[in-house]
């Protein structure tokens, strides 16, 4: 089963960007990110609390700001669910593949 909290939180390029960036880093602060990124620190602040809801990253207090890592179970727990979604593509894909190629027997006979 697909968690959309999760897939919605991964689908925005720049949390993307922003776990990319706390994976490299061990981890960061709004602050740190905001200059590593082309938005502004509120809007940095808005993205991690969209990955924490999801289950994302973690925080912890770090003198006047918030330090975020990112959760490695649920970035696996996703990897996996990504892997099952593409594994049941391929199954459709190739159903669709055997069905087109007996259309085009049918009609070459």
């Amino acid at each position: 089963m697909i968690d959309d909290e999760l897939w919605s939180a991964i689908g925005d390029p720049t949390r993307r960007r922003m776990l990319d960036l706390l994976l490299a880093n061990g981890g960061g602060t709004a602050t740190s990110l905001s200059d590593q990124l082309p938005v502004t620190r509120q809007a940095v602040a808005k993205h991690l609390g969209v990955l924490d809801r999801a289950g994302l990253v973690h925080s912890t207090p770090s003198g006047r700001e918030r330090r975020y890592t990112v959760d490695e179970s649920q970035l696996a727990h996703a990897i996996s669910q990504l892997s099952d979604v593409t594994e049941a593509w391929d199954r459709r894909l190739q159903r669709i593949k055997r069905i087109a190629e007996t259309i085009q027997k049918t009609r070459d006979n």
